[in-house]
């Protein structure tokens, strides 16, 4: 693998940075998201990268990237949104393989439960099996859904995330809490970190970067409203944590669909020197900073998964 990957990603001018994504990392298998990565699969990844790659913390890895130090096998680690698990089961691996990480964080949702996606997941979880009319809830682009066992309930929630991901902030999470309130789920129900387990994190050695603060897409926005969204996180975590915040990640992170050039012009303002989006593909010295690409393979055996790391590095 080495040998391979030093190929694709060499040193200096002509090196590549693969920046891995992930989100959660479950405490144990999801019987409905099992593609999910959870704390065994989490520890064999972070146990092959040790052995193929140079992870670095991302500022230096992308400081470097543009001035042409960059050593081979360079790869940044980064979860996005702030989930609880993130410091209960993501750090104490990373620290079990001496591997750095970025944390993005959507700071609206940190001491306060559970994010709006989340919050249509955890009812379709909880609900009966059954009939689950959301042909009222959600209008034309409602239905009604036959709740069992793990399949339906997955499809299910991707239809609905699908149907209202792009409405107005409000009237999204308002469609959310509506269905949550129709199941029952407990408003206790805490799946977020709160400010304490940000600065632990931090503490811990890692990095921690903005969000924006309700998670929106960006290119929906005025640009009004999408400065006070990356501003009021930047500013929030620079509070929190003391120091400046120059890491940023776009929330769904499409370029042109989920955020416009005039969210990275805001991104550019606000003083952030780097800023990572979910466009697929291996950074290079001629990558634009701001809008730096990130990947991550899932599949889940060594081979396959180191087949479809070196793929993205050939990408372009």
């Amino acid at each position: 693998m080495k040998t391979a990957f030093t190929m694709l990603s060499p040193p200096g001018v002509r090196a590549r940075l693969s920046i891995l994504i992930f989100h959660r990392v479950l405490p144990a298998r999801d019987s409905i998201f099992p593609g999910e990565v959870d704390a065994t699969r989490f520890n064999e990844i972070c146990s092959w990268l040790k052995g193929w790659a140079e992870v670095l913390p991302l500022d230096e890895a992308a400081a470097r990237l543009a001035s042409g130090s960059l050593p081979a096998r360079a790869c940044a680690i980064t979860f996005d949104d702030g989930y609880e698990d993130n410091r209960s089961v993501a750090l104490p691996i990373l620290q079990k393989h001496g591997l750095s990480a970025t944390f993005f964080i959507a700071t609206g949702f940190l001491d306060s439960g559970r994010m709006w996606n989340d919050r249509v997941i955890e009812a379709i979880r909880r609900a009966p099996d059954g009939m689950l009319d959301c042909r009222e809830l959600l209008g034309k682009e409602g239905a009604s859904f036959a709740l069992a066992g793990p399949d339906s309930r997955r499809a299910a929630i991707e239809t609905i995330l699908t149907a209202i991901k792009y409405r107005p902030m409000d009237e999204r999470l308002s469609l959310a809490c509506e269905l949550e309130r129709r199941v029952g789920v407990p408003e206790s129900l805490r799946l977020m970190m709160d400010d304490s387990q940000v600065r632990e994190l931090r503490q811990a050695g890692m990095q921690i970067g903005a969000h924006t603060c309700s998670h929106p897409i960006l290119a929906t926005l005025d640009r009004t409203q999408a400065r006070r969204e990356i501003g009021d996180s930047k500013r929030y975590l620079e509070d929190l944590l003391r120091e400046p915040v120059s890491l940023f990640a776009y929330p769904n992170g499409k370029p042109g669909r989920d955020y416009s050039p005039e969210s990275v012009d805001i991104v550019k303002e606000l003083g952030f020197e780097t800023a990572v989006s979910t466009a697929w593909g291996a950074a290079s010295g001629r990558s634009d900073r701001l809008q730096l690409p990130r990947f991550s393979p899932w599949d889940h055996t060594r081979l396959r998964w180191r087949a479809r790391l070196l793929g993205n590095l050939r990408r372009g």
